[in-house]
């Protein structure tokens, strides 16, 4: 409107635009006034841009408040939505490895009590499914409830249960003596095979397990998978496995080491783990 000001009376563009005319000099007197959020502007811009677009507004904030910015949550929602730096919403696609009872079945000894006050109380873990043009690629990490760390973790293009056992055997060999975590996972045929309750009667170890068909008893192992595809997965498109185990050592060491958590006061696992024992 300002340029069409110079060849059209102001009262007729106002008029066609509906727009009052103590509005109009003000947004155009706006549009003088140097921008006070330009700096916080930049900053919001190299945060998202450091974290691969994987940050909403509330771990942004976080990450400024470190940078000793004192600045209201809403105000850095308000820049990125100005700005179009949108996280992308997680989506739901949840894979299976229940093939009926097949073995033992464990009792839910868990009972969706997610919080552990010390590291390597109880752990958690699952199976998750990509695919990487043609080929299914698989995950079997091990998630520790303290600090939702990944303990450890084992990438195979088949779900048997050498591949499980494998994630649990490297798991089970950084514990202390005397350590003894709980178990958790769900009814899939590879944590009920005699080789992985062997394991664990080995260790010390209890077993427990959701009940059939309730994934919310495991919420916590399918938050991470969710935030894994939708933060490295999903945004970009695989079509070599051995570029994908690269991405994917990358991100549970980012994950692990400099990921924010909103449920671990604004740190990363490795972080809240040091500053619990330093306690």
């Amino acid at each position: 409107m300002i340029a069409l000001k110079a060849s059209h009376s102001l009262p007729l563009l106002l008029q066609a635009a509906g727009l009052a005319r103590s509005t109009f000099f003000y947004r155009q007197a706006a549009l003088k006034t140097p921008d006070r959020h330009a700096e916080l502007r930049t900053q919001i811009h190299e945060v998202f841009a450091q974290v691969k677009s994987r940050y909403g507004h509330r771990r942004v904030h976080a990450v400024l408040a470190r940078r000793g910015w004192q600045i209201a949550r809403k105000t850095v929602l308000k820049l990125m939505r100005e700005e179009k730096l949108v996280c992308k919403v997680r989506t739901r696609r949840r894979f299976s490895t229940y093939k009926g009872q097949v073995g033992k079945i464990a009792d839910n000894l868990l009972k969706r009590k997610f919080d552990a006050e010390a590291p390597n109380t109880k752990w958690v873990t699952d199976v998750t499914e990509f695919k990487i043009a043609e080929r299914k690629v698989y995950l079997s990490p091990v998630l520790d409830l303290f600090d939702r760390s990944i303990v450890s973790y084992s990438v195979s293009e088949s779900p048997n249960t050498a591949f499980t056992n494998q994630s649990l055997i490297e798991a089970i060999s950084t514990l202390a003596p005397g350590e003894a975590p709980l178990m958790h996972s769900d009814q899939g045929f590879q944590y009920q095979h005699v080789s992985w309750q062997r394991l664990l009667t080995k260790a010390g170890m209890a077993q427990s397990m959701s009940r059939k068909g309730n994934c919310l008893d495991n919420s916590v192992m399918e938050n991470f998978f969710g935030h894994l595809k939708e933060e490295m997965f999903h945004r970009q498109e695989f079509t070599d496995i051995e570029v994908f185990t690269t991405e994917l050592r990358d991100y549970i060491r980012w994950y692990n080491a400099e990921r924010i958590s909103l449920t671990l006061e604004c740190l990363s696992p490795m972080e809240y783990r040091a500053q619990a024992l330093a306690a």
